[in-house]
């Protein structure tokens, strides 16, 4: 690859981009077994705020990751499932990042806390 491929607004920083906000790849994930209303999208997802629900669709809507399919009914109803581009996100990079998570997620959770631990020693020992 060519160095000046790798300019601030290229594709491999719009890809991981994605990957940014963590709340977008948990949405994604769970809109991988099919459409999903608003409420059965909190639920799935637990512990999300209403506001950070919202931040996060308009950023996959935005990104053509999600579509948005009103349907006129009383009550209306809308529900949210994932786009082709949003699949293949999905089943591709995501479920290798989530294979290597699997495997090699403890030593990046001890690496992380070994970390923290020498930052707190380290600032204790200063006067």
């Amino acid at each position: 690859m060519d160095r000046d491929e790798f300019v601030a607004d290229c594709r491999v920083r719009a890809a991981t981009d994605l990957f940014a906000h963590t709340w977008d790849s948990v949405a994604l994930a769970a809109l991988a077994s099919g459409p999903r209303r608003r409420r059965e999208l909190r639920d799935a997802i637990g512990g999300i705020s209403d506001k950070v629900l919202t931040d996060a669709l308009h950023r996959l809507l935005a990104n053509g990751l999600i579509d948005r399919r009103a349907h006129a009914e009383a009550p209306p109803r809308v529900e949210y499932a994932l786009t082709g581009l949003g699949q293949s996100l999905v089943d591709g990079p995501m479920k290798a990042l989530g294979r290597w998570a699997t495997e090699h997620g403890d030593k990046l959770l001890d690496a992380q806390e070994k970390s923290a631990r020498n930052v707190i020693e380290t600032r204790v020992d200063q006067p």
